[in-house]
């Protein structure tokens, strides 16, 4: 439903005529200086038919890592880590000797650990599809990963990749001595009012109330269809992008941040620093700069089959934006048609 003031009547002409090829729902909140609003458009589900639900879950893919830097930070504040510490201060004889240069937590958080990537089931749709009840554990993306050896020193480079977050999981568990499911909801989920977040583990299922999601594929016979990819076995994304939450929960979570209700001062200028010695860089602790027309954003966006998600602000909290769509090609690399239009209409 899209019912809305003149002002934002951009916004509500971005998610209009869904479900249409490229996305099948769409959830969108915005506030700050200019007033608030939210809107929905699509159908959760395609057999039934039945409307969007603004209060219903989705997967909400890497934006996990924005609750795993919190968390992280947190335990930074509270001196149970050093950010500039050597991770195997914390997980002994987790890096190989290959590992020359040591990787300190900091460059964890940020993407400048060197670390490649983990094993997975395989590059394409349909090689994933297969085992989306399978169990992949997040130790074992480690390993393999560690194997590997870097792809360059500590702190030389800047690369975006799930398997920094997935160590930073392992290091929450050593640390404090619990599941990191448990301790994300208690330091993050929790002081923040997300009451209808929650990490599935190796469960495929989406408790409650939830949107379906899509993947466009092809048939043999060269037409295009849909498959169901809700239920899906994501343990390997775990910290990095496991989280299943609702757009209400997620505003909470960015908001909080930045009111400084979850990680206090000097530890959360980890999340608005990026490198400044490495050319480009752009991410920092948990979050993406964005600057448009002279206004920095800070945001994460997440992806999983079927699902996209985006959370954005600027510091002082005069804009927020959250996003979430039911996207029938969310892991192809050309940006999805809607939100492009949400993201123009939002921030124009």
């Amino acid at each position: 439903m899209c019912t809305t003031a003149p002002a934002h009547q951009a916004l509500c002409e971005a998610i209009g005529g869904l479900p249409d090829a490229s996305t099948t729902a769409a959830l969108v909140r915005m506030a700050g200086n200019e007033g608030s609003w939210q809107g929905t458009s699509g159908v959760r589900d395609l057999r039934s038919g039945e409307a969007t639900d603004p209060d219903a879950r989705f997967r909400a893919g890497s934006t996990t890592k924005v609750v795993t830097a919190a968390a992280v930070l947190r335990l930074a504040a509270r001196g149970d880590v050093d950010l500039d510490a050597p991770i195997e201060r914390y997980l002994p004889g987790l890096l190989g000797p290959e590992f020359e240069k040591p990787v300190t937590v900091r460059n964890l958080l940020n993407h400048t650990s060197g670390i490649q990537p983990g094993v997975g089931w395989g590059p394409t749709f349909e090689e994933q599809y297969a085992h989306r009840y399978d169990t992949l554990s997040p130790r074992r993306v480690v390993e393999s990963a560690v194997a590997r050896g870097p792809a360059f020193d500590a702190g030389d480079q800047q690369q975006y990749l799930n398997i920094n977050y997935t160590v930073l999981g392992l290091l929450i568990e050593k640390v404090t001595g619990r599941p990191y499911a448990s301790e994300a909801a208690r330091l993050v989920l929790r002081p923040a009012g997300m009451r209808d977040t929650y990490f599935p583990g190796s469960d495929p299922r989406i408790r409650g109330a939830h949107h379906h999601g899509y993947q466009q594929v092809e048939r043999p016979d060269g037409t295009t269809g849909l498959v169901d990819v809700t239920e899906w076995n994501v343990a390997d994304r775990w910290a990095a992008g496991d989280m299943i939450s609702t757009t209400a929960d997620l505003e909470r979570l960015i908001t909080a941040l930045f009111s400084g209700r979850i990680v206090p001062e000097p530890q959360l200028r980890e999340m608005v620093t990026v490198p400044a010695d490495i050319e480009g860089a752009a991410y920092s602790a948990g979050l993406t700069r964005l600057e448009i027309g002279g206004t920095v954003y800070w945001g994460k966006s997440g992806a999983r089959p079927g699902y996209s998600t985006l959370i954005a602000a600027t510091e002082d909290l005069s804009f927020t934006l959250v996003y979430a769509l039911s996207d029938t090609d969310a892991k192809d690399e050309s940006p999805n048609p809607v939100a492009d239009r949400i993201r123009e209409a939002a921030l124009s």
